[in-house]
């Protein structure tokens, strides 16, 4: 349809729902299309955006502490708090209900293939030999800290990977000439393709330098007092690290604001850099616990996206021209909507995100 009559097409909306429908699956099963379902669960996308807000927003109660009735009473932002916290929680029930239905309906002969994420915590839920017992509430909360985690970070990266590769159409020719090259006349681009795009790995990991999808790391605390570079740091004192000023520091990186995915080809420098030069997943034990399924998400989003399609920018839109502003929020996206025209390839239809 777009790609056939060459229409403009709102890709950072066809990323987040591909988001949003991949984390779905995983963990509860389906797909839940806005609308769709009965009870809480029809507002399942709407429910987690506010509770993505409300995250990462502003809170006038952390600058005066002692005025928590006063400015919650202001802002509302209390109300807000706990109007999210009901929804989150039916939104929970039902869905580990509908779970608890299904498997008493199947029995235990239930196959292993046919799980997700919420049946495979039930069936730890139920061991009898665990030092710390699974219970309802830590269940839910793993449940949508996996969610919430995931669908803004993966859509985030592949809108700013897009976003760049349409800004560059050099880099693009080269991504989607190696794409094409490795997969060859198959019909469609699999995990053994993956180890083998060595060039669009690089793409990714110049889009996450440029535009890590987590800015400000998860905060840590320092454990005991110590002294950095002069500077008396106290115990129990929360820590921010700041990837996104790391990734642009022009001592560790030359050109730091050119794109450059041919830097991560010469260094080598991998994800899990031992100089912490790069720190898109985090570091350490307290790092990303997702890591492996949100990159594999990534990698074989865009190379079908490539590898299927063509894309260009609208036209009379050069790539100095488009709008890099930036929202901030739990992921740093994009201010304004990535519109691009795609182009089936050897007449490949395009259907919209469920090719993806």
């Amino acid at each position: 349809m777009a790609a056939s009559s060459g229409e403009e097409t709102d890709v950072s909306s066809l990323l987040f729902g591909l988001a949003n429908d991949v984390l779905c699956r995983v963990a509860f099963g389906r797909r839940f299309v806005s609308g769709g379902g009965e009870g809480k669960k029809k507002e399942l996308v709407g429910v987690l955006t506010e509770t993505q807000e409300l995250l990462a927003g502003f809170c006038l109660d952390d600058f005066f502490p002692g005025w928590e009735t006063v400015t919650s009473w202001i802002t509302g932002y209390q109300k807000r708090l706990t109007r999210n916290l009901e929804d989150l929680k039916e939104v929970c029930d039902e869905i580990i209900g509908e779970h608890l239905m299904k498997r008493k309906d199947c029995g235990d002969d239930q196959e292993e293939e046919e799980e997700d994420f919420v049946d495979v915590l039930l069936k730890v839920q139920r061991r009898e030999d665990l030092d710390v017992p699974v219970t309802d509430d830590n269940l839910k909360a793993l449940v949508l800290d996996m969610f919430v985690a995931g669908t803004d970070t993966s859509s985030t990266t592949l809108e700013w990977t897009m976003t760049e590769l349409a800004r560059h159409p050099t880099i693009l020719a080269e991504a989607t000439r190696e794409i094409r090259s490795v997969v060859g006349k198959q019909s469609r681009v699999n995990e053994s393709h993956l180890q083998h795009l060595t060039y669009m790995k690089s793409v990714i990991k110049e889009a996450m330098r440029l535009h890590p999808p987590v800015p400000l790391l998860v905060p840590r605390e320092s454990m005991e007092d110590c002294v950095m570079d002069g500077y008396m740091i106290p115990a129990r004192t929360r820590v921010l690290i700041n990837s996104y000023a790391i990734s642009r520091d022009p001592t560790l990186w030359e050109d730091p604001l050119e794109f450059n995915p041919e830097r991560f080809l010469e260094s080598g420098i991998d994800f899990h850099d031992q100089e912490f030069r790069f720190l898109p997943f985090g570091g350490g034990r307290r790092g990303c616990p997702g890591f492996h399924f949100g990159l594999a998400t990534v990698e074989i989003a865009l190379a079908r996206l490539l590898y299927h399609f063509d894309w260009a920018l609208p036209d009379g839109l050069r790539g100095e021209d488009v709008d890099l502003g930036e929202i901030f929020g739990l992921a740093t996206r994009k201010k304004t909507k990535l519109m691009l025209v795609p182009m089936s390839k050897e007449g490949y239809e395009f259907r919209g995100k469920s090719n993806t």
